[in-house]
């Protein structure tokens, strides 16, 4: 069940905990793979080599349902490649999500141990996520069609901690310097009761924990590195909702342009797109495009989802 649609059922019944995908969903995730495991190393050092990185991601959920969830993040990350044993990385990300009534607004660091003879070509990263999150509802528009306001006409906010964790491996194979990655990770570690209250009732939102895995291969096409493949998965697991997976596959082009397709396990089917418009080789800015449509029960009545995002990176010492 969505979370929009887990929140009407929650108004009706009084006090029903919310128990579902709670987290932020992204079409083009590897390039938000930052912000789902804290120890995960960013794409553009894998498929380029660029260590520092910086990006921006505007998305809108079921288009055709007004109110729908609508997510805005900025996010910067840094991994020291330089020696052996144990190197670091380091970065971090504002979110902002909004759906209907609800919403959250959250800064985190992230920091990160990469163990590793050559950082360049392996690594085994543990990292951690810390930052605070304020969750707010407008008491306004939360009303029971024969009782009126539940929350009274005040807006309500509460901050809360939150901490991330996670494991990551990445390692160069085969001929033309591909790469492979996994990782795990409880991206929200700190589960939470939120109680909003007026004087006449409550309303109770249970923030639950999320378990991610992810697994990947870049395949380079050609021996400068111009074009390559890269097949991905994304699962998600979340007490209360089914088990879900993501499934990917990204060309990139000679042209600095991309294409991908994929599907999930929920009946969703995603498309993305993007050209990167730099001609340098030591840096990119790419611009990505990603396109989500449902064939579940509820999907097509939900409408389609649109997801910009913008991503700069370079190689520092």
């Amino acid at each position: 069940m969505t979370r929009f649609m887990l929140l009407i059922a929650t108004i009706v019944v009084s006090l029903t905990a919310l128990e579902a995908q709670q987290l932020t969903l992204f079409t083009q995730y590897r390039d938000n793979i930052g912000i789902l495991n804290p120890a995960a190393v960013e794409s553009d050092f894998l498929a380029f080599g660029q260590n520092l990185n910086f990006g921006a991601s505007y998305r809108s959920q079921w288009v055709g349902l007004e109110n729908g969830p609508r997510t805005q993040t900025l996010r910067g990350s840094y991994l020291h490649t330089q020696g052996s044993g144990v190197s670091f990385m380091a970065g971090g990300f504002l979110m902002n999500d909004q759906t209907g009534p609800t919403g959250f607004t959250g800064i985190y660091g992230r920091i990160a141990g990469v163990v590793s003879p050559n950082p360049e070509e392996s690594g085994f990263v543990i990292g951690i996520s810390g930052g605070a999150v304020n969750y707010r509802i407008d008491a306004s528009e939360i009303k029971l069609r024969d009782e009126g306001d539940l929350l009274g006409s005040t807006d309500q906010s509460q901050f809360f901690p939150d901490v991330g964790v996670g494991l990551y491996y990445y390692q160069m194979v085969g001929r033309r310097d591909d790469f492979f990655y996994a990782g795990v990770s409880v991206p929200q570690v700190f589960g939470l009761d939120l109680t909003f209250k007026n004087e006449n009732d409550e309303f109770v939102t249970t923030r639950v924990q999320h378990y991610y895995g992810m697994l990947g291969f870049i395949k380079f096409l050609d021996r400068n590195g111009s074009s390559f493949l890269e097949p991905s998965l994304w699962v998600k697991y979340t007490q209360g909702a089914p088990l879900n997976a993501d499934l990917n596959l990204r060309y990139y082009m000679p042209i600095n342009m991309w294409i991908g397709a994929g599907a999930s396990t929920a009946g969703n089917v995603h498309l993305e797109t993007g050209v990167n418009l730099s001609q340098d080789y030591d840096r990119t800015f790419r611009v990505g495009y990603g396109f989500d449509y449902s064939f579940s029960s509820f999907g097509p009545t939900a409408g389609s989802t649109h997801e910009i995002n913008l991503a700069f990176s370079l190689y520092r010492d």
